[in-house]
């Protein structure tokens, strides 16, 4: 006999871990499953990204990431400590290499006060040496809520405390088909099987455009992949950052620009840059998939932000190809880098959501059905705020599915 679910989760990130285990604690007695098309948790955007607990600085003050960003960093870290999860609330810089950046400094600032954070500081170039001794700055924001975390170890945990409470995790098994049934439930058809239940929620990061069709929902929006490649300080040149220093982030271009983060695990990154992919999982330089370009490439969304960002783009797939551009970039914040202190890193790739004009879908975005519910977007912080989603998520269902 087929086994019934009261709810099923896709995707095992950050995200859908998350949700998983808030209804777990919200409804103890139901069945929940969670369908993962790899062989581990966190095995994209989750498992490849900085490792970086945000703190809620730039996002919009009263957005669902500014929200959820300050509410999930505060869960994360209560979660991190009572699991034992290797993390540290270190602080990070975010630093100005020049008088132009100043007036952009000085309104990421604002709007950090405005998203609660009320013990930034402004630091002139003396403070900032003070805690970053080889960064060079003529002001900077130290942030101390920002920290850093081993995010799949989070999510690890997250999958024990499912299974020690008799719930169902199934890996490699990739969801091919969803049927609704005649009683309001669906029937979600994997390589592997077929299993019913009563709600679904999808968190399927890279794919959530396509899991959101599986269903047959018209979508204004497109996923389409940015790899960012990183290198790694040597071991002789770890002492050039104690933690975390960022730029200032030009708001023409929708990321944040090359930074360096101390991982929780060790060792010191610098990354990443942004680069479109011809695979949505492709984390060479190389990787291509023909429908992932196809899709891409044939979406009008694509092209209009290639039309609009197409020297940005064409400045960072030079440094994707060049380690002596990608140093030039890194020493604005620290000058005495040297060729020779880096060497080649990992890839992540970002799911980011287009909309038909070629904009970022700046904010997490969810499509809700009577019986469903799709987290179609939800790039960086993402992750910090796995526990604050799926709180949204949950509020939603209840409301929705008067649960």
């Amino acid at each position: 006999m087929q086994t019934f679910y009261d709810f099923a989760v896709i995707g095992a990130g950050a995200v859908g871990l998350s949700t998983a285990y808030k209804l777990m604690k919200n409804f103890p007695d139901a069945k929940i499953l969670v369908l993962e098309k790899e062989k581990e948790v966190a095995a994209h955007q989750t498992g490849h990204n900085s490792g970086v607990i945000h703190s809620g600085l730039y996002y919009k003050p009263g957005s669902k990431k500014a929200q959820n960003c300050f509410n999930g960093r505060e869960q994360l870290v209560q979660f991190a400590k009572e699991h034992h999860i290797k993390h540290d609330v270190c602080g990070k810089i975010v630093a100005a290499a020049c008088e132009d950046e100043l007036p952009r400094l000085k309104k990421i600032y604002q709007t950090g006060l405005q998203n609660g954070l009320i013990a930034i500081k402004m630091l002139d170039n003396k403070e900032t040496q003070a805690i970053e001794p080889f960064c060079k700055a003529i002001q900077a924001i130290w942030v101390p809520y920002t920290g850093i975390i081993d995010f799949p170890s989070v999510c690890r945990k997250l999958a024990e405390l499912l299974q020690h409470h008799n719930h169902t995790l199934l890996f490699n098994h990739t969801l091919i088909k969803i049927q609704k049934n005649s009683d309001h439930t669906y029937s979600l058809l994997t390589n592997h099987n077929t299993f019913k239940t009563k709600f679904m929620i999808a968190c399927a990061g890279l794919h959530s455009d396509r899991i959101a069709k599986l269903e047959g929902l018209p979508l204004k929006m497109q996923i389409v992949g940015f790899r960012g490649d990183y290198y790694e300080l040597t071991q002789e040149a770890q002492h050039k950052v104690r933690n975390l220093i960022y730029p200032v982030p030009n708001p023409q271009f929708p990321f944040l620009g090359v930074h360096f983060t101390r991982m929780a695990l060790g060792g010191i990154e610098c990354g990443p840059n942004a680069v479109f992919t011809f695979k949505r999982e492709g984390y060479k330089k190389t990787d291509f998939n023909f429908q992932d370009t196809w899709e891409a490439l044939t979406y009008i969304g694509t092209l209009r932000f290639i039309a609009k960002h197409w020297r940005f783009g064409l400045a960072e797939y030079r440094r994707a190809f060049s380690k002596s551009l990608f140093l030039k970039q890194l020493q604005r914040l620290l000058p005495d880098l040297k060729l020779n202190d880096l060497k080649p890193g990992r890839s992540g790739v970002r799911a980011m959501a287009l909309d038909v004009n070629g904009n970022m879908v700046d904010d997490f975005a969810y499509e809700v059905t009577p019986n469903s519910i799709h987290v179609l977007n939800a790039p960086s912080p993402a992750a910090t705020a796995c526990l604050a989603i799926a709180d949204d998520i949950l509020q939603l269902a209840k409301i929705t599915w008067k649960l």
